[in-house]
């Protein structure tokens, strides 16, 4: 087994400098760092991580969490944020926590067994998840923000993002508009909801009560949903979905009853996942910039494990409307 020891021998210099290397340490010579490495890599040397571990106290392991893995948009945004780890030379581990403040991922953090935490599902209530970021602790929230704390998040402007499925709906002639909220909890569903229903209003089309109806974020709740609203005597000629899964859910509910898409009724959902671009949905949606959110959060957060006293931070990112053909590619007037 290759050691410290001959990596040393191999470079040219004391251990004590490749412990330094090791470390990160800023003592050691540009030159002398890049001659280390080299010689880490030709002997094919593996630094133990226990033992790294008990001299930085760092795992470089970083816990992520989410709340439903079955939702197509998570595994992009795994991805993504695996990837901006990866580059960082962090480990990830994941939670699946089905309760909404990642208690089991906290515990974890308390013990030492990650260095910081990413939330990408996350709703008010969490007592314990207060706690800790009360305390400093380095934790980003991802995705979902929370309106009550002052924290590192990195969102996207959901609000805009309604706002401008509204604007498009409206110039292209549509004034019976329905919509398939989101849960309520969820800082993404109030807040792509509050922007498209406030902009509706100001364009003097407010949304009618009969033709708003629970998605979910689910397929099978959405589909239930859209059936329900296209069984009205005057239904609605186009759905706007809180997500891209309760839009999937609504083009199945809209075609198990014989209504066509977009020639019957209009879909729009809200993400851009890989799915609402694939030929037989072809969802116009709103696209948000998950590899750019996942390097920030990932950059958020290392900064926080370096430094707990830095202010809280808040990245938020634009959205972007995608046209495609469940509103007929119509351009706006």
């Amino acid at each position: 087994m290759v050691t410290s020891r001959d990596v040393a021998q191999l470079a040219g210099v004391s251990q004590m400098t490749v412990s330094r290397v090791l470390q990160g340490s800023d003592k050691v010579a540009a030159a002398t760092r890049e001659r280390v490495l080299a010689a880490m890599q030709e002997a094919g040397y593996r630094p133990h991580a226990a033992a790294r571990t008990m001299r930085t106290r760092r795992t470089s392991t970083v816990g992520v969490v989410v709340a439903d893995i079955t939702n197509p948009f998570y595994p992009q945004l795994l991805e993504a944020v695996g990837q901006a780890l990866e580059a960082a030379g962090q480990r990830m581990v994941l939670w699946n926590a089905p309760d909404p403040g990642g208690s089991s991922a906290l515990q974890a953090l308390d013990e030492g067994t990650v260095d910081g935490l990413i939330f990408t599902t996350i709703t008010e209530g969490s007592d314990q998840l207060s706690d800790a970021l009360h305390r400093g602790e380095p934790i980003v929230l991802l995705h979902r923000g929370l309106d009550s704390l002052d924290c590192d998040q990195v969102t996207t402007d959901n609000l805009t993002g309604g706002r401008a499925v509204a604007d498009y709906l409206v110039a292209t002639g549509h004034t019976r508009i329905g919509f398939l909220q989101g849960p309520e909890l969820t800082s993404t569903a109030r807040h792509r909801e509050r922007g498209f229903r406030d902009r509706l209003a100001e364009l003097g089309h407010p949304l009618a009560a009969e033709l708003t109806g629970q998605g979910g974020f689910a397929h099978d709740l959405a589909r239930s949903a859209m059936r329900e609203l296209l069984a009205q005597d005057d239904p609605p000629t186009a759905v706007f979905c809180a997500n891209d899964l309760t839009a999937l859910g609504a083009v199945d509910g809209a075609v198990s009853m014989g209504r066509r898409v977009p020639e019957d009724v209009w879909v729009i959902g809200y993400d851009d996942i890989a799915m609402a671009s694939w030929d037989s949905y072809d969802i116009t949606t709103v696209r948000q910039p998950i590899a750019e959110m996942a390097r920030a959060a990932v950059h958020l957060l290392l900064e926080r494990v370096d430094d707990r006293s830095l202010p809280p931070r808040k990245e938020q990112f634009p959205s972007e409307l995608v046209v495609r053909s469940s509103t007929a590619r119509t351009e706006v007037r």
